[in-house]
């Protein structure tokens, strides 16, 4: 981690008022890496102490409370990195880590603590040999682009990469994870476009958590990707004090769709170290959703949760039927239940 970079960071969201200076928060900032870009920076209410804005990239003194269920790798990308950059879980597609740095450091991160080191760096020899992985194994049908941020690399190397995912014959689905939209719509350029272009489809999938990170640049920066032919779906993390109510995220789900992006993932918060303050009980989660069911269902994201120790992704969406003696109850979105008997036959 660039420790200098990150002072700089914790000193200019100090000068704008978003943060009180601390000598915790040096050590913070000393621990985990602290970003912010100017779009985010200005999207600050420097009077709110709750701004939802802030709490995602301003640093914490509560992110000094380790907790021992807390994890430095909580997904565990590691036991499943055969190659360096390469972390295959499923059979079936495998996350391609081409760059550990980001245009800005969420505070909730489950990858903090590889973020923002320099030997964690994908040299060109260390991405010929992830290449060399992924062309070997037939069975990866999805490579997912992710990091850090892969945006925020050159359109030069992003126009290589997917020009040789292209031809690995078997590979026929490109993702990137990114942030870039929001934090920095300015990247999002013809030439960056005209990168991801080729034979394969590329899906965006775009990390926001609150509505107002989908200004108007951002919009007509996810607006030159949609109409450029390139589908964008969106990723969220359930927040305490970002989007965990009602109306955030109620509001967040129908900007989304306002802005042409497709809600896909909520995701249950990791156990990062450091992280505590920003998680909610996954009873609380359903809840929320269950909510959510009485909007349109264009607005509908799949709950997710991460499971600890590599297991992978599963919905834990709130459940609306249970059956007893053939016979199943059933709960609207406002938590009536109503009977409905099953008449289907052999």
């Amino acid at each position: 981690m660039n420790k200098a970079l990150s002072h700089i960071a914790l000193r200019n969201l100090e000068d704008a008022g978003a943060v009180t200076p601390s000598p915790e928060l040096a050590k913070v900032a000393e621990q985990f890496a602290v970003a912010i870009t100017p779009a985010m920076m200005a999207l600050i209410d420097p009077n709110d102490p709750n701004d939802p804005i802030a709490a995602q990239f301003a640093p914490s003194v509560e992110e000094l409370k380790v907790h021992d269920h807390e994890l430095a790798d909580p997904t565990s990308d590691y036991p499943f990195s055969p190659t360096k950059g390469i972390v295959h879980r499923h059979p079936d597609r495998a996350l391609l880590k081409l760059v550990h740095t980001c245009a800005v450091y969420c505070r909730f991160c489950f990858r903090r603590e590889q973020l923002g080191v320099p030997e964690n760096a994908l040299n060109d020899e260390a991405l010929d040999k992830a290449f060399d992985y992924l062309a070997a194994h037939p069975e990866i049908w999805e490579v997912i682009i992710t990091g850090g941020d892969p945006l925020i690399v050159s359109d030069r190397r992003l126009k290589d990469v997917i020009t040789r995912l292209n031809a690995i014959p078997h590979v026929k689905v490109i993702r990137i994870h990114t942030r870039m939209p929001v934090v920095d719509p300015s990247r999002i350029t013809p030439i960056l476009i005209d990168a991801l272009r080729g034979t394969k489809p590329v899906y965006i999938l775009l990390h926001c958590n609150h509505a107002r990170e989908l200004s108007d640049d951002a919009r007509a920066a996810c607006a030159r990707f949609v109409d450029a032919g390139i589908p964008m779906l969106s990723q969220s993390v359930l927040l305490r004090g970002v989007n965990d109510d009602a109306e955030s995220l109620e509001a967040l789900m129908r900007a989304f769709v306002e802005s042409r992006v497709k809600p896909h993932y909520l995701h249950h918060g990791d156990l990062a170290r450091g992280t505590g303050h920003f998680r909610v009980s996954l009873a609380q989660g359903q809840s929320l959703l269950r909510g959510l069911r009485g909007i349109s269902g264009l607005c509908q994201p799949n709950y997710i949760l991460d499971i600890p120790g590599g297991h992978g992704k599963v919905p834990v969406n709130p459940v609306f039927a249970q059956e007893s003696d053939g016979v199943w109850t059933v709960k609207d979105h406002t938590g009536c239940a109503h009977t409905y008997k099953d008449m289907a036959t052999d």
